[in-house]
């Protein structure tokens, strides 16, 4: 129970079912009947739920395609693991050492682990308290979601995907300038438009701004 007292201490939780904290950081290959499988799964759901209703919250104008790119960044198995090793959950996750393979996924298990904790709270201290605790974990990540941009590109792709199953064919009309300061002419089209075209010190960033007026035409903007 010392090694449950340093989690708790870092957690800043005190839990009343020691067992269930014990639960939450057991891999099925320490123990195959009493794991942390479930409680992931729980744990999964709360924290996409809570983070959901925060974006709303901090973002009330943005359209539910951003939303739901900036959901996907904040609760991806990378993000959970993150968090997994800012509370230090892999100095205290149990895992069976006969099974070499486990080391090979120690990320994903850190991961799973982030959010089989998240169950436990829940299951301990109620959706509250949960809340708080995820909204707190998260809060660097929150603040920084806005700098996630869906560009221009991205945008006409998956309009031309959504609308016409088909991808956007770019085409560079022309290369000019020197090498240290060129300029390159881009066209973009997708299925029923034609060709705008836009110039740009780079490759992408001609595409970028054909892109950009193309979805302007389309009213996408």
């Amino acid at each position: 129970m010392l090694e449950l007292s340093k989690l708790e201490e870092l957690l800043k939780i005190k839990f009343k079912n020691k067992k269930l904290l014990l639960q939450s950081i057991t891999h099925k290959s320490f123990n195959s009947e009493i794991n942390y499988e479930k409680l992931e799964f729980l744990g999964d759901r709360i924290l996409g739920l809570t983070i959901s209703k925060k974006l709303i919250e901090l973002y009330p104008n943005a359209k539910v395609g951003i939303l739901d790119k900036k959901l996907a960044s904040l609760v991806n198995k990378n993000m959970c693991y993150q968090i997994g090793k800012l509370l230090k959950l892999d100095n205290f996750i149990l895992i069976g050492n006969s099974n070499k393979k486990i080391l090979k996924i120690e990320k994903k298990i850190i991961s799973d682990c982030c959010e089989s904790l998240i169950g436990a709270i829940f299951i301990e201290r109620g959706f509250d308290f949960t809340k708080k605790f995820i909204l707190n974990t998260w809060k660097i990540f929150l603040t920084k979601s806005d700098i996630i941009i869906v560009d221009a590109k991205t945008k006409l792709q998956e309009f031309s995907l959504k609308n016409f199953k088909t991808l956007p064919i770019y085409k560079v009309i022309s290369s000019t300038g020197p090498k240290h300061k060129p300029n390159f002419k881009v066209g973009v089209k997708i299925q029923n438009s034609k060709f705008v075209y836009a110039i740009g010190p780079s490759k992408k960033s001609a595409e970028q701004t054909a892109a950009n007026k193309l979805l302007k035409i389309l009213n996408q903007l």
